[in-house]
Parts: structure tokens; C-alpha cells; sequence
């Protein structure tokens, strides 16, 4: 078990790399070093950003499961911002400098991409979790909250299948992340169903002593 200060610098440099691809960003900006599709390389690189830190998310129960580990569970609050902070900044970028917020012009993509439709979907379900990822949301909803917050799997759906759509012809990228994504919920099914026969088990001796008594 990790200490409160072993966690306290792991989350000071959780904040310190999260922040050095808008550093990033900001240096291309300013040194006229984006490309010559400038909106479209800071779309792609916060887009890739938001799917990185959400899998990173999605990684910490996994990693409990199969090593025993507990402490990292404790940063997916601070991750899962980051995630919603990029998130914001994809979406900015595509309302504001793609389309300096001409809404009817945006309604129209929307309608006529798909995977516009399927990344606005996900990015408007981020919006409910970073609303309630504190304490007095999770002590006023309780047992809703969890509820609420298995949403995060359908958005990481959504965000691959966004950026795989996206792509349209070389899936080799998105396909990573996919493949990623399939093999960190394949770890929680696989968990989830082995521990489904130790419950009964319990529930029948349970049945069975109460008869016996």
C-alpha cells in the first residue's frame, strides 16, 4: 500500500504530464508549427489525448484485479478531469475554430457525419460524470452514483468508434485502441463472471444453514 505522500506525488506528476500536450500545442502554436491544417492538428491531437487518459482511466481496476494493487484506483478521479479537460478542448476546437461557432453550419455536420453525431454523444455523457466526480455528488446520489458512472464504458465505445469513423480508410490507429479497449473490459467481464459462482455458492450455504437452523 502506497502512502498519502507516495500518492500525493504521483498525482503532482499525473498533473505535470497531463498538461505537456497543450504545452505542446501552445509551443507549435506560437513557433507557426502546426502544419498547414493547423485546426485540424490540434482537433486530432486533443481528440487522440481524451481517448489516451480515458483508457489510462479505464486501466487502474484492471491492474487491481489481476495484481492484488489498490493505490492507483485512487487516481482515476484526477485522470477521468483530465479526460473531460481534453474533451473540452476537442470540442472547443471543432465549435469554434473549425466552425467560429456558426451553429447552423455545426447542426449540419452533425447531421450529415456520423461520427460527429457518435463523438458529440460521448462527449455530452463525459459532461454528468466530471459534474459528480466529488464527494458531496457521491454522498448525495450513493448507490446512483456508481450507476451513473458506468457510463464511462459507453463513452469509451463511442470515442473509438468516433475516431474509427473518423479515419475512414487506415484503421491501423484506431484498431489499437480498440484493441486496447476490448482487452481492459475483457479483463473486468472475465473477473465479473468468476466471481458470479463464489457468490452463489455463499447464497446457497447461506439458503442451507438457515434451513438447517
Amino acid at each position: 500500500m502506497m502512502s498519502k505522500q507516495g500518492i500525493l506525488k504521483v498525482k503532482i506528476a499525473i498533473w505535470l504530464m497531463a498538461f505537456m500536450p497543450l504545452f505542446r500545442l501552445i509551443w507549435l502554436g506560437v513557433n507557426d508549427d502546426l502544419g498547414a491544417n493547423p485546426v485540424e492538428f490540434v482537433e486530432r491531437s486533443t481528440g487522440t489525448w481524451t481517448l489516451v487518459i480515458l483508457l489510462v482511466t479505464l486501466s487502474m481496476t484492471p491492474i487491481r484485479l489481476l495484481t492484488g494493487v489498490i493505490w492507483q484506483v485512487q487516481l482515476r478521479r484526477l485522470l477521468g478531469l483530465f479526460m473531460f479537460f481534453y474533451a473540452c478542448l476537442h470540442i472547443t476546437t471543432y465549435v469554434w475554430l473549425d466552425y467560429s461557432f456558426v451553429w447552423k453550419d455545426i447542426v449540419k455536420d452533425i447531421i450529415k457525419h456520423p461520427y460527429v453525431i457518435v463523438g458529440f454523444s460521448a462527449f455530452v455523457l463525459t459532461i454528468p460524470l466530471a459534474a459528480t466526480s466529488n464527494n458531496a455528488m457521491m454522498r448525495r446520489l450513493k448507490s446512483n452514483w456508481k450507476i451513473l458512472h458506468k457510463a464511462v464504458y459507453l463513452i469509451a465505445i463511442l470515442g473509438v468508434l468516433h475516431f474509427w469513423w473518423l479515419v475512414k480508410k487506415d484503421v491501423t490507429e484506431p484498431l489499437y485502441y480498440a484493441f486496447a479497449l476490448a482487452v481492459l473490459l475483457g479483463i473486468r467481464l472475465y473477473y465479473k463472471q468468476k466471481s458470479k459462482p463464489r457468490v452463489a455458492k455463499t447464497q446457497n450455504s447461506t439458503i442451507l444453514d438457515a434451513q438447517i437452523n
